[in-house]
């Protein structure tokens, strides 16, 4: 069994709370789909709730810490040392058409390090955990990236840039590179996942090219411990500040980057 300290304990309990709160607002879901308005504003809605929920229970065991929160943006703690990154809901797309694959994701970033991960799909019940030097678990098995050397074996997720955003071409020109030499290219929608699944061993490498704090930086604790790597689009350590990721198994980072920089 695998010993969890008392920060992610806190922050497992704060995950599982939002997620039993998500998980009956999906089963609402597939009801609103059929009504006139529409399930869209109900999941922004189940987003906020779920948010509520994350920030009482987090601000109750550190009342001092700080947050970085998709919904309620930049909050300053008087512990200005220690800040919550959270995500209530990744993969909301898939949750408003009730696609069972979605996360809550808390990172905690100490004097600008991210030093603690925690994601939770509630509907597969997989806890995925870490803490700086101490490993990667989901639930109770300890995590290691897989051992695939040969590109053509590997299996890559990634996110595909929406509508109105930029690098719609860059992303074809990458896709097509990665694509033509792998096994295969998986978009799930949810970047938090796709990390957790590379340190898992599921994929053996992701990548995007606008990602936000909240949707990688629990995952690149989760990724880092599990024996993976991850860099931003130019091999360097900008992924919060620059929002893009390549994140590999570490075998194949270096035919990933040189691949995706060059399209």
């Amino acid at each position: 069994m695998a010993t969890r300290s008392a920060l992610i304990n806190v922050m497992t309990d704060a995950a599982r709370k939002a997620g039993r709160k998500l998980i009956r607002d999906f089963g609402e879901v597939e009801h609103l789909q059929v009504s006139r308005k529409g399930p869209a504003d109900f999941v922004s809605n189940a987003d906020r709730r779920a948010e509520g929920i994350l920030f009482k229970e987090l601000s109750k065991v550190r009342p001092r810490y700080g947050f970085l929160m998709e919904e309620r943006g930049v909050i300053v703690g008087s512990d200005t040392s220690n800040r919550w990154i959270v995500d209530p809901l990744d993969g909301t797309t898939n949750f408003l058409h009730g696609i069972p694959h979605f996360c809550v994701s808390i990172a905690l970033e100490r004097d600008g390090e991210l030093i603690a991960g925690v994601i939770y799909q509630p509907v597969t019940d997989e806890m995925y955990w870490a803490e700086k030097g101490t490993g990667a678990h989901m639930n109770d098995r300890r995590l290691r990236v897989s051992a695939r050397t040969d590109f053509a074996d590997c299996v890559f997720a990634t996110g595909i840039p929406f509508k109105g955003e930029p690098h719609h071409e860059t992303f074809r020109r990458q896709l097509g590179k990665v694509m033509a030499a792998s096994a295969g290219v998986r978009r799930m929608g949810s970047a938090a996942l796709d990390l957790a699944y590379v340190a898992a061993g599921r994929c053996d490498g992701y990548w995007e090219m606008l990602v936000h704090p909240w949707d990688v930086a629990a995952g690149i604790v989760i990724l880092r411990e599990a024996g993976g790597l991850a860099t931003d689009i130019d091999g360097d350590d900008g992924i919060i500040s620059k929002g893009s990721i390549i994140a590999t198994n570490g075998n194949v980072m270096g035919p990933l980057a040189e691949m995706l920089r060059s399209a």
